[in-house]
């Protein structure tokens, strides 16, 4: 078994975790200056968009979150606790992400936010907790996106194209 060593080629496996820890900090704390009441979702939210790669836009994946909150405010208004619907609501969202050549990310940020809506019980209408469900995610991705503009990761190599 080879472990890791502290070599300059291995640089990105530290930088890495810099960067993640930074900018789901930055989204909790955001989230929570703007009194967001789960503001820990913008925080893995974050986590999430950070270990992904850039292929899903960040118009597909709020999107996508919009369209499984929306199923989630109408499921558990309409149909709470029925196993079927939630099924068949589940089934949909993907038929939809698929109808509008949405990746498979689309239908896991859809097919997630509908389920921490319509599954987790709570005091507050299922409309509140959608809307603020979309403002918490949202603000996750944005803030991993930004903070991946701002300061993009290196892809490996390239520091040794930039030392030849």
């Amino acid at each position: 078994m080879k472990l890791w060593k502290w070599e300059h080629k291995n640089f990105p496996s530290v930088v890495h975790p810099i960067r993640t820890a930074l900018a789901a900090t930055l989204s909790l704390a955001v989230a929570r200056l703007f009194g967001l009441p789960e503001a820990y979702w913008a925080a893995i939210t974050t986590l999430v968009v950070m270990q992904s790669t850039l292929g899903a836009t960040v118009l597909i994946s709020i999107a996508a979150t919009a369209l499984g909150a929306l199923a989630g405010a109408l499921v558990a208004s309409y149909f709470p606790g029925n196993v079927f619907v939630f099924a068949a609501a589940v089934f949909v969202l993907g038929l939809l992400c698929a109808a509008f050549r949405m990746e498979r990310s689309a239908y896991r940020n859809a097919g997630v936010t509908f389920a921490i809506i319509v599954l987790i019980p709570r005091a507050n209408a299922a409309w509140i907790i959608a809307l603020h469900r979309f403002f918490e995610v949202s603000l996750g991705i944005l803030l991993a996106l930004a903070l991946m503009a701002v300061w993009p990761e290196r892809p490996p190599g390239s520091a040794k194209q930039n030392d030849a």
